[in-house]
């Protein structure tokens, strides 16, 4: 799922393409995206646009008369941006957004249709899909201590909850709590000043280093691969792969559709953390420490 970097970086590069254009048309490829009846989807048409911005991790497109195109990308979901006369990529395209220029299409790879399209009408409406996170770039290190501290999770699940901390997900929390030398499985009223600093820093670090990375790699054009697993990372889908600082393999845990990358030595004190699924049928065999690994 894209996540705050890359959120980001397809704002600015909507921006500076279609604010102040003209939205001539919307062609709905796949009903389903549509998640609203009111205002309809022809509302929008023949409005221009007036602004971009995130919203945690959707994509707000505020048009004139306080009209708002609210996509949320999800797993699967991209934009992608087609010079006029190109044509929309075949079985994956939701839907297609015409300006006075050129298109913007809406696409998702796979089956399962997660990704979402609203319209909504006034600011009271579009404030209902802010889940109320803490921006981590624009907080002080007071707000990110209380935020954190106000309910008592493990370290993973507080920097991915919409409702402590906006935009970071699976992927920028596991490069996030790598950085700050931290278990994702650590809880955080246990926390320590120190060791909230260090977090703190490490959030803002990371995702500014990867809007950085990101800007670069887009330079003047369109985000054109957007992904989750990227080979620059330090942990996040390395599982196996030597960690950056220490050299001991990436470990995981798998649960659901997720999974948390860690290293057992720089982050867990050299212990292997339990996975639902393999320490199960493991058992006994179940490596309790990085050096049981061998």
């Amino acid at each position: 799922m894209p996540e705050l970097p890359d959120v980001i970086v397809y704002v600015e590069s909507l921006e500076s393409r279609i604010v102040g254009r003209t939205l001539t048309g919307v062609r709905l490829v796949s009903p389903f995206v549509l998640r609203t009846a009111v205002p309809p989807i022809s509302a929008v048409e023949g409005k221009r646009v007036m602004g971009v911005r995130r919203l945690g991790k959707r994509i707000v497109l505020a048009l004139e008369e306080e009209l708002y195109l609210v996509l949320h990308l999800m797993i699967a979901g991209r934009l992608r941006w087609l010079e006029r006369g190109a044509k929309p990529p075949a079985k994956i395209t939701l839907a297609t957004f015409q300006f006075d220029n050129d298109t913007l299409a809406f696409t998702e790879a796979g089956t399962k249709k997660r990704a979402s399209l609203h319209v909504v009408h006034g600011q009271a409406e579009l404030a209902v899909f802010d889940m109320g996170g803490l921006e981590p770039l624009d907080a002080d290190l007071k707000a990110f201590g209380e935020r954190l501290l106000r309910e008592n999770h493990t370290l993973k699940r507080a920097l991915t909850d919409p409702r402590l901390f906006s935009g970071i997900g699976n992927a920028y929390s596991d490069e996030i709590l790598h950085r700050a030398q931290l278990s994702p499985i650590a809880l955080t009223h246990k926390l320590t000043p120190s060791e909230i600093e260090r977090l703190y820093v490490a959030s803002r670090t990371v995702l500014s280093e990867w809007i950085t990375r990101l800007r670069k790699d887009v330079a003047n054009g369109f985000p054109g691969k957007v992904t989750a697993f990227r080979p620059e990372m330090a942990v996040h889908g390395r599982y196996g792969k030597p960690c950056p600082v220490c050299g001991a393999p990436v470990q995981r845990i798998v649960y659901a559709e997720n999974e948390t990358n860690y290293c057992a030595r720089c982050q867990t004190g050299g212990t292997i953390l339990a996975d639902r699924a393999l320490s199960k049928l493991l058992k006994a065999s179940w490596p309790r420490s990085i050096d049981e690994l061998g």
